[in-house]
């Protein structure tokens, strides 16, 4: 909108806007003064041009707002990627363009060929102590907890009824012996009268048959004086075994019965001790392999095999074959911490389809008893060795797209990479079954600032022990 003035300076009141059309040109329009003393040529003008804006104006605003700073902003991006690298000062070690690393070589060695499983630890053997007769708890000789041995008393009965009847079984037992020493006594002097014939023979078959009924009963008492006796005894409840008590299920002054579930206390036998675990059912083949496989071994003297016939093939000094018991490791699970050493007792008659497992057991002394029942743990059963085999450490074996790989160093100081294949791995050693020979040199730290074909060097031991404590 344009204002125009007359010459003296005073704009018009009156004022008359004209609106253009959105493609004319802008146009003003004049109105004579209502003011007499302003002249007819003094005009006061109003122009508004009411336009819309051109479309493409507004782009080139657009363009010039926003792309202009992401010009200015790649151009600095770019600059400063390619931009020149300083070089190297003269005091750079020789070796400065090579890539630091640690390697070590490819060894042969025998490595024990082992099954690795979870287990848990079980009493070699478990009792529910029980009483044999109902009655009154009188006392316990142990406390809960405490090691007890074989033949220990356990707890008391209230034993005056057992008495009683070993008394009074014995006292039976008294009248029907005298009984029987009356009845042999008659049996003789009748055995007499009839060589006199002054009795009739009839009564000395009487006797005699009054003699072997006496006897019976003399044995029938022997019967109950025993039953009497062994009812006496269990009012004294003893340890069937050596182990280690649980918790107490009665305390003294309570009735107990035989038919008590929970009994009065559980023993378990801990020294030796057992571990259970399981092993993948493909792995039968060669735990069945090892377990029958023999060993020769010398036979003593007492019992040396006597001189073979002919052709045999066996001597008199020849050793004896014998199956070889497997060893079994059990660690801490997790860890690393060996708890006892033992070897395989059983191998379950059976796979369990379900789990597709195989239960395995083996015995093992206990004499700290480090490992307890119920203890979950970790099994290594060494089926045998693995004579000359190749092993690296764990940390050289690296996981790509295509599967396992390492960094071969060659002779010029540079690296490859080398697809591998691992059988096992165990004690922090990786058994390599393809992709590798005796004596190569593996990168086994500083993998992540390789690529094929960059020249390495050995970094210094500090070095190594620094990346180790990271």
């Amino acid at each position: 909108m344009g204002v125009h003035k007359n010459p003296s300076g005073m704009p018009h009141r009156r004022i008359v806007p004209r609106i253009l059309a959105q493609d004319s040109a802008p146009r003003c329009a004049s109105v004579p003064s209502a003011r007499p003393d302003l002249g007819s040529a003094d005009l006061f003008v109003v122009t508004v041009d009411l336009r819309e804006p051109s479309p493409m104006s507004s782009v080139r605003r657009s363009v010039l707002l926003f792309g202009l700073p992401l010009f200015l902003l790649l151009c600095a991006v770019l600059w400063w990627l390619s931009r020149p690298v300083a070089s190297p000062t003269s005091s750079a070690p020789p070796a400065a363009d090579a890539v630091l690393v640690h390697t070590t070589q490819v060894a042969a060695r025998n490595v024990p060929a082992r099954v690795l499983g979870i287990g848990a630890v079980q009493a070699w053997s478990t009792v529910t102590v029980r009483s044999r007769i109902d009655g009154q708890l009188e006392s316990v000789g142990f406390h809960e907890g405490d090691m007890v041995h074989q033949g220990q008393l356990l707890a008391r009965l209230d034993d005056r009824v057992q008495k009683a009847q070993l008394a009074q079984a014995r006292a039976q037992q008294a009248r029907d012996q005298a009984q029987l020493d009356n009845a042999h006594r008659d049996l003789a002097r009748y055995t007499e009268l009839v060589r006199q014939s002054a009795i009739q023979r009839q009564t000395l078959d009487t006797q005699r048959a009054q003699v072997a009924t006496l006897e019976a009963t003399v044995q029938a008492d022997q019967a109950q004086v025993q039953y009497a006796q062994v009812q006496l005894d269990y009012t004294r409840i003893v340890s069937p075994l050596t182990g280690r008590t649980g918790v107490l299920q009665v305390d003294p002054g309570n009735l107990v019965h035989s038919t008590d579930v929970n009994g009065l206390v559980v023993i378990n036998q801990m020294e030796p001790i057992a571990v259970s675990f399981t092993v993948p059912d493909t792995l039968f083949p060669e735990v069945q392999a090892a377990s029958q496989a023999t060993v020769a071994s010398p036979v003593p003297a007492s019992s040396q095999v006597p001189v073979a016939e002919a052709g045999t093939g066996r001597g008199k000094d020849a050793p004896a074959a014998h199956t070889r018991p497997l060893p079994v490791e059990v660690y801490v699970q997790g860890k690393t911490d060996l708890l006892g050493s033992g070897t395989l007792v059983l191998i379950d008659n059976q796979i369990d389809s379900a789990s597709g497992t195989l239960r395995l057991k083996a015995k093992l002394d206990n004499p700290a008893y480090r490992l307890w029942p119920g203890q979950t743990v970790d099994v290594r059963l060494i089926l045998g060795d693995r004579p000359g085999a190749l092993v690296v450490p764990d940390a050289a074996i690296q996981r790509g797209a295509e599967g396992l790989y390492v960094y071969v160093v060659q002779g010029d100081d540079t690296v490859s990479v080398q697809p591998v294949s691992v059988l096992v791995s165990q004690d922090g050693l990786s058994v390599i079954s393809k992709g590798l020979s005796a004596g190569q040199r593996v990168v086994v730290d500083g993998q992540y600032k390789l690529r094929p074909g960059l020249k390495i060097a050995e970094a210094p031991a500090e070095t190594a022990k620094a990346g180790a404590a990271s």
